[in-house]
């Protein structure tokens, strides 16, 4: 069986792909989010996604979140809306950084559960991940993974297992967008 590594933003966005994907690859989930803020919020999706790991018994790297090298990548977006530039650059540092953990360790293909959210657009994802894999010399599995019905079942089975469900996408300029009041 082929060897895939996931690149893995939060429980929720996982469960749909982990079923997706497991029956054809051998899964393994990559936790590497420098744009999640605060620690707090990072920390508490990492413990929700090993959960999630246990649950579907798959295995979990977790890479050194650099969140410096993020805000020095994002600096002068701030104000960009939710989906725009910012986020592309966001897509792009994440999945680069799956790519080369998934050559560095042997890995046929990688993938990202970032096409699992409703606010995020599976082509930009996808042209990142395209476009990274033919430089690493690896295979991107292209999914969107919200589609037919992906995402209202990723709500439904983030309910049964009880996992802490996030509203906002994670960095501290959606924060308040989603969340004017800055409460997280």
């Amino acid at each position: 069986m082929e060897k895939l590594l996931l690149h893995i933003c939060c429980a929720n966005c996982g469960i749909v792909p982990i079923e997706s994907l497991t029956p054809r690859f051998n899964v393994t989930l990559f936790w590497y989010n420098p744009n999640i803020h605060p620690k707090r919020e990072s920390e508490k999706r990492l413990t929700e996604v090993k959960k999630l790991a246990a649950i579907y018994q798959v295995d979990l790297l977790a890479g050194k979140d650099d969140p410096e090298r993020w805000f020095e990548l994002v600096k002068g977006l701030e104000k960009e809306p939710e989906g725009g530039k910012r986020c592309e650059i966001c897509f792009q540092m994440r999945l680069e950084k799956t790519a080369i953990v998934a050559k560095e360790k042997g890995f046929d293909y990688f993938a990202a559960t970032l096409t699992s959210g409703s606010q995020k657009r599976a082509a930009t994802v996808n042209f990142w991940g395209e476009k990274l894999a033919q430089e690493k010399g690896l295979k991107f599995f292209n999914a969107d993974f919200k589609k037919q019905g992906g995402f209202q079942k990723s709500v439904e089975l983030s309910k049964k297992y009880n996992f802490y469900r996030q509203n906002y996408c994670g960095c501290a300029f959606s924060v308040r967008i989603f969340n004017p009041q800055n409460r997280i």
